[in-house]
């Protein structure tokens, strides 16, 4: 696992600071385990069926059933992601159901909608428009044709910033065990 996840952090450095790497999965528990055994990431907490209030699928309204556990390796977070079902989205556009693979870089940026025009004025179209319930907007743009992912933009709010410092404070010191841990 780990030679295969050779990433390159610059991915998207127009935009700001990569703050998070997620990676599609058929088992989110199967790789968190793996990311944990192979490369001490980790604790990863789950999220399933995260629900949201709104989201667009490349401009029209769309279902997007997914679950996701979230660890960090090092510096950044790592999401692992699976999306339930088939319906057209940002991770079916990439990966089938049963497939392993790099997804997105996400980005923290100073404002979502200048990020998006710029996402668009280099040619990436918006994949998913999208609100989670806590009110926290994020974007994800195919970025396919520059950096072989798509891009996820969300502006660092309190709610995201308190999450990312849970994440970051729970890994500070992590033992190894429980590695999974639901949300």
């Amino acid at each position: 696992m780990s030679a295969g996840l050779a990433i390159d952090l610059s991915i998207g450095a127009e935009f700001g600071r990569i703050v998070q790497l997620a990676v599609h999965a058929p088992s989110i528990l199967d790789l968190a385990r793996r990311f944990t055994d192979e490369m001490r990431a980790g604790p990863f907490y789950v999220m399933e069926h995260i629900p949201l209030q709104c989201a667009l699928y490349r401009g029209k309204p769309a279902s997007f059933d997914h679950s996701s556990a979230y660890g960090q390796l090092g510096e950044v977070m790592i999401e692992l992601i699976h999306q339930h079902g088939d319906e057209p989205s940002a991770v079916r556009d990439m990966y089938a159901a049963g497939e392993v693979g790099f997804h997105h870089a996400a980005i923290f940026v100073d404002d979502l909608d200048v990020a998006i025009r710029r996402a668009q004025e280099a040619a990436m179209t918006i994949a998913l428009d999208a609100l989670t319930m806590d009110g926290v907007r994020f974007v994800m743009a195919d970025a396919r044709h520059s950096f072989g992912c798509m891009l996820e933009f969300y502006e660092p709010s309190p709610v995201l910033q308190k999450f990312y410092g849970f994440i970051r404070r729970k890994a500070e010191g992590w033992d190894g065990k429980e590695p999974l841990r639901r949300l």
